[in-house]
């Protein structure tokens, strides 16, 4: 009789599933086209909805919703909202004084400053100290070094951190730091760090206030598509960093290393900029379950202009998901059409939009010398031949692709005329543009950008260069493939 009614069942469930099944299917896509995404991430979504049954609606379920803004800002209360924008409006006269001495120091390109002031994403600082600071073999000694020199607050928002070697030390200063009174606060991401954010716990009484940045539950699986790609520590309202470098050994290029060179890049600031940073850092406090605190403390303020540090001019371009302007995307969009020129690229990942490739396409035609940096082996297959294939049609242009033979190239950077350097997290992909929360340096330092043009010729030393005519040598198969992985770049 069981026997029977199993049968039974399954008989009805084979002859009938195509009815809810199609009904899923229907709701769905008609949920993809309202939203009003893009036409190529749209049907991607439809493809991978009508050729993979089942499959295919969990796949979305998990990484196809889009990031409901209001629901995580929900503890940012009226009277912050206030404070910020009333920080703007005493801002607005000065700020038109100093995009008009930016415009003298670097003509056309003062627009992308303009442009982050205009759209309120970031307001320019002129007066700051930046370093560049190339792998973590630079890097992690001025961390740790002013981690120690800690007085009154740290603020560290990371992707990455792993809980052993380099990230064992610094969890051991972070630890003594908040024993001496400095107020810890700490988010990480819970896909980036997963074992760090598993054992959370063993923080409780430490003294460090510590966040696991939209955990991934049963009840929340979506969280898993929108990552905290961040990196950023604050120290004092006196000094930052900002980059690509997480915190893990395998950023330190040891002798005895385990892992492959890994050439990356970071940049240290002190001076005014740091009050952006540091409104930022709390938008993402206020997105976890920390105790809030008040942004209108002074103790987490830079003297804006009284204490002038040198004569780096920085600002800042973001991806936040939910946010009409995407200025990491845009800001380098413009930044590119206005070069003059060269345009000088480091990036792990380049699966642009359209406008991006666009973009680079009309600076090559009008002779703007463009040069590109991806790594030779990926740690994506995938990535990796969607990238290529992506490629071919700015190497038809003239753009000269350098693909990195040395280790993994995972700086995320680019120089325009020496004039303007952009050193973050922004991959060149749709992920960095539109779904991660992300984060760009965008600064004027005729030193830096002095370093990163130099290290950018050291790299072309380390990497072959593809050009068309090899692109065209490789067999009918790869470039088929290259072809087929472009199909799910807007899903990447």
């Amino acid at each position: 009789m069981n026997t029977e009614y199993l049968y039974s069942t399954w008989s009805f469930i084979e002859k009938w599933y195509w009815i809810p099944l199609g009904i899923a299917n229907i709701a769905i896509i008609t949920t993809i086209m309202i939203e009003n995404r893009n036409p190529p991430k749209t049907l991607a979504w439809i493809m991978v909805i009508i050729f993979l049954p089942i499959i295919g609606i969990i796949i979305y379920f998990f990484f196809g919703q889009n990031f409901q803004r209001e629901k995580h800002f929900k503890k940012i209360d009226e009277k912050q909202k206030r404070y910020i924008l009333n920080q703007w409006k005493k801002l607005e006269g000065s700020l038109d004084e100093d995009i008009l001495k930016i415009e003298d120091e670097i003509g056309n390109l003062y627009q992308v400053y303009l442009f982050l002031s205009k759209t309120r994403v970031s307001p320019p600082s002129l007066y700051n100290e930046t370093q560049l600071l190339i792998n973590g073999e630079e890097k992690f000694p001025e961390f740790i070094k002013a981690l120690k020199k800690a007085k009154n607050h740290i603020h560290l928002e990371y992707y990455i951190f792993e809980e052993k070697g380099i990230g064992n030390d610094i969890l051991n200063i972070l630890i003594q730091k908040a024993k001496e009174g400095v107020i810890v606060r700490m988010i990480i991401d819970d896909l980036g760090s997963p074992q760090l954010a598993r054992y959370g716990k063993k923080f409780e009484n430490t003294g460090i206030e510590f966040q696991v940045f939209l955990p991934v539950r049963y009840n929340s699986l979506a969280n898993s598509n929108f990552r905290n790609h961040r990196k950023i520590l604050i120290i004092d309202a006196e000094i930052a960093f900002v980059g690509g470098i997480n915190i893990s050994d395998r950023y330190l290029n040891t002798p005895t290393s385990p892992y492959p060179y890994w050439r990356d890049t970071s940049v240290m600031i002190k001076g005014a900029a740091i009050n952006i940073l540091q409104l930022r850092f709390w938008l993402s406090w206020m997105m976890t379950e920390g105790q809030s605190y008040s942004l209108e403390d002074a103790q987490y303020y830079y003297n804006w202009y009284n204490k002038p540090r040198g004569n780096s001019i920085v600002s800042f371009a973001l991806t936040t998901p939910g946010e009409e302007i995407q200025s990491a995307m845009e800001s380098l969009i413009l930044g590119i059409t206005l070069a003059k020129k060269k345009i000088q690229i480091c990036t792990p990942y380049f699966i642009p939009t359209d406008s991006f490739k666009t973009a680079l396409c009309i600076a090559v035609s009008k002779g703007v010398e463009v040069e590109m940096i991806i790594p030779k082996e990926n740690d994506s297959f995938i990535v990796q031949n969607a990238s290529l294939s992506f490629m071919k049609s700015l190497l038809k242009r003239g753009i000269k692709l350098f693909l990195y033979e040395k280790g993994f190239m995972h700086a995320k950077t680019v120089n325009i005329d020496d004039e303007l350097a952009y050193v973050g997290t922004v991959n060149l992909d749709n992920r960095s543009f539109l779904i991660n929360f992300e984060i760009n340096a965008i600064i004027h330092d005729t030193k830096l950008l002095t370093r990163m043009s130099r290290q950018f010729e050291e790299d072309k030393k380390d990497s072959s260069i593809m050009s068309i005519e090899k692109w065209n040598q490789t067999s009918l198969f790869n470039r088929g493939f290259a072809s087929l992985c472009r199909l799910l770049a807007p899903l990447l």
